[in-house]
Parts: structure tokens; C-alpha cells; sequence
């Protein structure tokens, strides 16, 4: 919301200056997101006398002009503007200043063989409009030497502030003078509307007619206005535009749009001349389109509430106009419409359409309905003073809402909540110049507070406060530490908290940088990693390559690795914890952690140095991340199995599922497959891995939290290897499990440390060897024992995979 300082005070009396009232707006929430001052931009512009206009020596269309600025000595530019001759007065920016339009820094120079020392300036090129057809032309009675701003009447500060959505009588200026007023920033000038006698009825009526559904205009107001002349605008209306970024079009539309930014007010004017029989509101049918004001055909449906006459449709209510009744300079009689809409449907409308309009960003927000009559006054005494013409009386269909929201309201709520403790009376005021109605309470310390209509948004108690509270100041509210509890603190944060902040410390120490990825992906992504469920497309995405809702981290990881390694950052490891989807049900999203690495950047780090080279990343690194991730959030690894059945986005043969049982599937890692790549135009090869936090069982409670003593036993452990023939197929994991579980209290550890193949050991065969280590606690063991122990070793393998022992 854009406005100037010359117009805020024209219904703020005040002395503040620019910086204290910006101050004040963001300290009572209208945040100050920027202050424009032209002032000082413009300060290098003078009016200028162009003496003399000579054709260019060696350009048709070139001019060569002495310009005088005022200083007595006139100099030499080089001009291409049509219109530029002797005699006129224009805008003169000399070499060395910035020209704020096109970007440029002015230097001397020499165009076709002749020297230019500076420049004059269209209004595209002052940043004042789009307007490039030719030079500023100002009036014969122009200053020479004086400050283009000083002017034109540019030295008026415009204040841009951020408005909530729910504060809509914050997009009027006359909202913010009176929230200015209450924060004590001078005293807020009433400008009360006087009705406008009309002539007669109005010619054209309009009916609400939405059959059995849902009304989505509670009222209507209309008023004829015969003999108008319509034309450019005043030029203190056009500068009130200019300042807020809109483009003055003629006297008619100046108007609506002023009141717009004024009242907060929106209206719209058709061309009555163009207007066939009556009006009618009503939702539109499947197919019926209508040109816009913005050039756009648009297509509609019924959800879409538009105004309509005998011929077709004229507007889409509350959003935009139509071309075909739209004000001209011709227009002679001019309807004036104000009107309610609903909210919801208006933001339904402009989000289908992806139609943006001052109009729709506030009736979608909810306007003043109160204030849907002495607009239209205000409007129609606008139009009489600028336009001439004869109003008829005004015709209203429905019936405007008369909302009345009355709150018993204890003062002592306010410090309560905010710690702040105003007196009955400061509260009283505080919220009286807000224009709510206060009247005492039978109990005392409590007021009976009437919601004005142009709140919408206050309807409780804690309202109230947050109203008392910003115009006191939230600078004033105490700074009190929280209380703490006796005795000691218990965790606050629930097992997937705690989970996902491990996770990420996890991962970060192992060199890997964290990435913050898009929630939604492309299709194409989507389905390369098991996802593209209808129910999981967005229904109004934000770009087509942000389509649906990802079942996976890893594209998101895979496109980051791709930007950055085609920037040259080849070797890189990352890794992101945030949700996947697996369908739209309440149980259906998880939280997951998973990591990728490319080229050359393993645990150890990557890149190339003078003791050799780093070798390409592999699955195996994948594993140790994700194994790591599991011990570092409790799970003991010795307690998973891995399995070759990881999805089908990993390289088969160089990818493993990690599993805590035959059901439970805790993750999967691995090399990303070569087709998954190419059908994302990724160049590989890549490695990652994806654990979902929430398939990690929850470890029992133990009844102490104290640790366990440290058991070391002081016995020399012993080592004894097997080699065992099996078939191709055979996993080494089971080999470990089955070895593992002939002897629990007595095997420590058990592992692989060779794979031989060879057609001497016969078709699909081949040699496992692994090292099992005997840990005794109580004696040491004789020999007979370790036999008897590695003849169940032996045993235990042979059943669960068919291998034998290898000679």
C-alpha cells in the first residue's frame, strides 16, 4: 500500500516528519518497507531553455541543441526526440548524474562525430511513466534553472507499507490517518460525505439473482449520471496516481481508482451508452467469457460471480471490468456501481483466473460494508465537481449487512495477556480514536466495546488487547524471563524431534552440507521415485516443474547436485530431513533423512591432491552414511539386515534395503540407477541413501537411565576363519546371521574378508570366507571347546544356506 505524505495529510494533522511517522507505522504493525524520495533523486534535473535545434551533421533523425540550465553558459546535447526544437522548455540531466528510468550513469561522449554533454529526458526516462514518444515539453512559463522536482511537485516523500490480511482498512489512506491518530501522531481530520440529490429514478435496475445457491452479492448499488464530460484527469489526481504506481486513463476511472486507495473503497464505472437493458449479478455458465479491461479473454463457470446485462457479460464482480462497457472520452452518461461481494469467492475467482486488481486485493479481504452508500456519494460528487452532469437517485439491490459485534471486555485482560497494565480510561481513548464505541460495564474495570464495520478481523477479547497493545507499544511490553519449574526438566521435544535434529547434526559431521529443497517436484520426478498419485498433484501449482507432492528427498538432492556440478562444484555431499509423501491421508506423510554424494567426495573428503587422487564415490560410502545415521539415533546396525530388494530408482547389484526384520523397512542406499539419471538429465554416476525416521523402532524404556557398568573382559579373544562354498545366490549376510546365532554369549563379532569365484568350484558357485571372533568372559578356552564352538559355526551355516565347508 502505497501513499504520499502530502495525502496522508490530508487526513492526518500532524507534524511528524517522514521518519518519525514510518517509525510509528511499523512500531503499530504497517510496516515501512521502503521510503521514496524523489527529491533526491531528481535533485541533478533543472528545467532547461533548448536556444537552438540544428539537424545533426551526419544523422537524419539526430538534433543538435544548446540547452541552457540556468547557469548562463548553454551546452551542446545530442537529441533524438521528435519533438525536440528551439524555443521549448524541457528537462536537462547533465553528464555525471544517474538517469533513474533506464538505469544509466550520463557521461560526455560523442555521438556520430558530434559531442553531447548531457541529455533530455522523457518521462519513461524519469521513471514518471511509460511514456517515450518524446521529450518532457513543459509550459513557456517554465523557470529556467529551477529543480524539475521542486516543479512538478515530485518533492513529496511516498510511503510503501506492508499491510496483513487482516487489516483491510489499512489498503485507504484514511485507515491509516486514524491509526496514526490513535498512536498520538496528530489528530485525524473527518471528511464526512454529504449525499447528492439525484433527478429522478435511475433508469437501470439490477437484480441478484442466484437461483437456490449461495448469494455471493449481499447488495448492490447503482446511480445514472446524464451529461458528463469525460477527459484527462486534474493534474493533482494525476499526480496522486502517479505516486502510487497507477496509469491516469480518464477522469471517470481516475475517480474509481482514487477512492480506492482513499476510502478503501473500490467502484467501477460502465458506460451506460453501452449497457443493454438491465443488470443482472448472477454466477456465470459453463463457456461464457469475457474480454477484460487488461486485454485477456477469460473463460468462466459457474463459481465465478459476474455482473450481466441482455446482451452478455460486462464485468467479473469485484475483480475487473469489461472491455466492451469500459469509459471512453466519448462516454456522455456514466453508471456508477458499488457493491458487497463475498470474500472467499472473490479470492476463489482471482486465484482460478490469475487475475490481480486493486479491487480484488481488497474485497477479498472484506471492505467497509457500511461505507457501500457514501462511497458511491463520494464518487458521484467526484465525478459532478470534475465531470459535470445530472445524477439520477441511487438503486440498491438486497439489503447492505449490518454487522454488529459487541464484546464485554475486562481492561485487566490487557495486562493479563501482554503484561502491559493501562488504566480504564487510556484504554477507553486508545480505542475510541480507533473508532470502536466504548461505553461503561455494569462491573467495574470492564467497557462494552461495539466493533466498528471496518473491522472485520476483531471478534474476541485477545482482539482487543492486540489493538490496546500495538498503539501503547510493544516496546512497552515487560521483558519477563519463563518461569521454571522445580525439581528437574523433563524433554520437551517429542522421539521424531529429537530425531530429525540428530539426524542433522549426524550428518553434518560427516562433512555433508545441508540442503533445503521444493516440497513439490515435476512429474517426470515424481514418478521416476515410485510417486505421481493423482491425489498427490497440486491443484494450482506454482510453476509446471512444480506439479506434485514429492514421495521422495532424493530428486530434490539430485537437481541441487546437477546445478551445482554444471557451476563447476563437481565434488559435492549433501543431505536434507523434511517430509515425503506417500499419499493425501493424515498417516500417509513421513519424515525422512537422506544424503548424496558426487564425484569425488567421500567421508575421507574429495578432490584432487599431490598424494593422489580421491577415488569416485560408491555405494559403499552410502551405507556408511546411512549406518551412521542409524548408531547415531540409537539403532545398533548389528541389529538390521540388508537386502537386496532396495526400489527401483537404485542400481540393482549396488544397492541394499535395510530392514529390522522381514516387514519392517527402515530405508534403502545405494548407486542411483543409470536410467532414473538420463530420464532426469542428470550426469553420474551418484550415490545417496534415504532412512525414514519414523520406521526407526523406539527403543524400550529401561527402568534406570543410568548407563550400564563397562564390561571388559581380561581373557585374549580368539579367531578362527571359515571358508564356505555356496551358491552364487546366496547372500553374505545371511552367512553372517547364521555363524552369528551359533553361539550368542560366546561369538563377539563376525566378518567377511574374502569372495573367490572359480569354475573349479563348479557352475554358479562360489567361495565365502569369514572371520569369527570368540570372546571368552569366565575361563579360557581349551581346544575341544573351540572346536566343539566352530563345529556349530560350521553347522548353523550349512543349514540355512546349503553351503559346505570348503576343503
Amino acid at each position: 500500500m502505497k501513499f504520499t505524505l502530502s495525502w496522508l495529510k490530508e487526513h492526518l494533522d500532524t507534524i511528524a516528519t517522514v521518519d518519525g511517522l514510518a517509525d510509528k507505522l511499523t512500531m503499530i504493525g504497517l510496516e515501512v518497507e521502503g521510503i521514496e524520495d524523489l527529491t533526491r533523486d531528481f535533485a541533478p534535473f533543472r528545467i532547461a531553455h533548448v536556444v537552438s535545434a540544428e539537424p545533426h551533421p551526419n544523422a537524419d533523425r539526430l538534433r543538435v541543441c544548446m540547452v541552457d540550465a540556468g547557469d548562463g553558459d548553454p551546452v551542446q546535447v545530442v537529441c533524438g526526440a521528435p519533438n525536440a526544437r528551439a524555443g521549448m522548455k524541457g528537462v536537462f540531466a547533465p553528464a555525471g548524474t544517474h538517469v533513474p528510468g533506464t538505469g544509466v550513469d550520463l557521461k560526455k561522449g560523442v555521438i556520430r562525430g558530434v559531442e553531447s554533454n548531457g541529455m533530455l529526458l522523457s518521462e519513461r526516462e524519469l521513471g514518471l511513466s511509460d511514456d517515450h514518444d518524446g521529450i518532457v515539453d513543459l509550459p513557456d512559463d517554465a523557470p529556467v534553472g529551477t529543480p524539475y522536482a521542486d516543479y512538478a511537485g515530485l518533492d513529496d516523500p511516498v510511503i510503501d507499507i506492508a499491510v496483513t490480511p487482516n487489516r483491510p482498512d489499512a489498503l485507504g489512506v484514511s485507515g491509516v490517518a486514524r491509526d496514526l491518530a490513535a498512536a498520538g501522531e496528530g489528530k485525524a481530520i473527518e471528511h464526512p460525505v454529504e449525499p447528492v440529490k439525484g433527478e429522478g429514478a435511475c433508469p437501470v435496475t439490477v437484480t441478484l439473482d442466484f437461483g437456490d445457491t449461495e448469494p455471493l452479492c449481499p447488495a448492490f448499488g447503482l446511480r445514472l449520471v446524464r451529461g458528463v464530460r469525460n477527459g484527462p484527469s486534474p493534474e493533482w489526481l494525476q499526480r496522486r496516481l502517479r505516486s502510487v504506481g497507477l496509469r491516469p486513463i480518464n477522469a471517470l476511472v481516475d475517480i474509481t481508482n482514487f477512492i480506492t486507495y482513499d476510502r478503501c473503497r473500490p467502484l467501477h464505472v460502465f458506460d451506460a451508452a453501452k449497457v443493454s437493458g438491465n443488470l443482472v449479478v448472477r454466477r456465470a455458465r459453463d463457456g461464457e467469457e469475457i474480454l477484460a479491461l487488461d486485454g485477456k479473454t477469460y473463460t468462466l463457470d459457474p463459481e465465478i460471480c459476474v455482473i450481466a446485462d441482455d446482451r452478455g457479460i460486462e464485468s467479473l464482480a469485484g475483480i475487473m471490468g469489461g472491455e466492451e462497457s469500459g469509459c471512453t472520452e466519448e462516454t456522455v452518461d456514466v453508471l456508477i456501481e458499488s457493491a458487497l461481494w463475498e470474500p472467499l469467492n472473490i479470492a476463489h475467482t482471482g486465484r482460478r483466473l490469475g487475475v490481480q486488481s486493486d479491487a480484488r486485493h481488497r474485497f477479498e479481504r472484506g471492505v467497509d460494508p457500511a461505507f457501500m452508500i457514501p462511497g458511491l456519494e463520494l464518487a458521484t460528487r467526484m465525478v459532478l465537481d470534475l465531470c459535470g452532469g445530472t445524477p439520477s437517485e441511487i438503486f440498491v439491490a438486497g439489503e447492505v449487512p449490518q454487522p454488529a459485534t459487541v464484546i464485554d471486555f475486562p481492561v485487566a485482560e490487557v495486562k493479563r495477556l501482554s503484561g502491559i497494565d493501562p488504566s480504564v480510561s487510556d484504554v477507553t481513548r486508545i480505542l475510541e480514536d480507533l473508532g470502536f464505541a466504548c461505553k461503561p460495564h455494569r462491573t467495574e474495570g470492564s467497557v462494552v466495546v461495539s466493533v466498528p464495520t471496518w473491522r472485520p478481523d476483531v471478534a474476541i477479547k485477545a482482539d482487543l488487547v492486540e489493538e490496546v497493545v500495538r498503539i501503547i507499544g510493544v516496546d512497552r511490553v515487560p521483558v519477563t524471563p519463563l518461569r521454571r519449574s522445580p525439581g528437574s526438566q523433563r524433554p520437551v521435544l517429542t522421539t521424531l524431534q529429537t530425531r530429525t535434529r540428530g539426524a542433522k547434526r549426524a550428518l553434518a559431521a560427516r562433512g555433508m552440507v545441508e540442503a533445503v529443497t521444493w516440497s513439490f517436484i515435476s512429474a517426470r520426478q515424481a514418478e521416476a521415485f515410485g510417486g505421481g498419485k493423482p491425489e498427490l498433484i497440486l491443484a494450482n501449482p506454482i510453476a509446471a516443474d512444480m506439479s506434485d507432492m514429492r514421495p521422495s528427498l532424493l530428486p530434490g538432492l539430485i537437481a541441487a547436485a546437477q546445478r551445482n556440478a554444471d557451476r563447476g562444484f563437481d565434488d559435492l555431499a549433501v543431505f536434507e530431513v523434511g517430509q515425503v509423501y506417500r499419499g493425501d491421508g493424515p498417516t500417509e506423510q513421513d519424515t525422512a533423512a537422506a544424503g548424496l554424494r558426487r564425484g569425488t567426495a567421500g567421508v575421507s573428503g574429495g578432490g584432487r591432491h599431490w598424494s593422489g587422487k580421491a577415488g569416485p564415490v560408491s555405494t559403499f560410502d552410502a551405507k556408511a552414511d546411512a549406518f551412521a545415521l542409524l548408531e547415531s539415533l540409537g539403532l545398533s546396525t548389528d541389529k538390521v539386515q540388508v537386502t537386496a530388494d532396495a526400489p527401483a530408482w537404485f542400481h540393482p547389484g549396488r544397492s541394499g534395503a535395510i530392514r529390522q526384520g522381514p516387514k519392517t523397512v527402515i530405508g534403502a542406499f545405494g548407486e542411483i540407477h543409470p536410467r532414473v539419471l538420463e530420464e532426469l538429465d542428470v550426469s553420474g554416476p551418484l550415490v545417496g541413501f534415504e532412512i525414514i525416521l519414523e520406521a526407526i523402532p523406539v527403543p524400550k524404556a529401561r527402568a534406570t537411565k543410568t548407563r550400564p557398568p563397562l564390561a571388559l573382559s581380561d581373557l585374549q579373544p580368539v579367531r578362527r576363519d571359515f571358508a564356505f562354498v555356496l551358491d552364487r545366490a546366496v547372500e553374505a549376510a545371511a552367512v553372517l546371521r547364521a555363524a552369528q546365532g551359533a553361539d550368542r554369549k560366546l561369538i563377539a563379532g563376525v566378518s567377511v574378508f574374502d569372495r573367490f569365484e572359480s569354475a573349479a568350484l563348479g557352475a554358479d558357485k562360489k567361495s565365502l570366507a569369514i572371520e569369527v571372533t570368540l570372546q571368552p568372559t569366565e575361563k579360557t578356552l581349551t581346544d575341544e571347546e573351540i572346536d566343539a564352538t566352530a563345529g556349530k559355526i560350521v553347522a548353523a551355516v550349512e543349514k540355512a544356506t546349503g553351503g559346505t565347508l570348503r576343503a
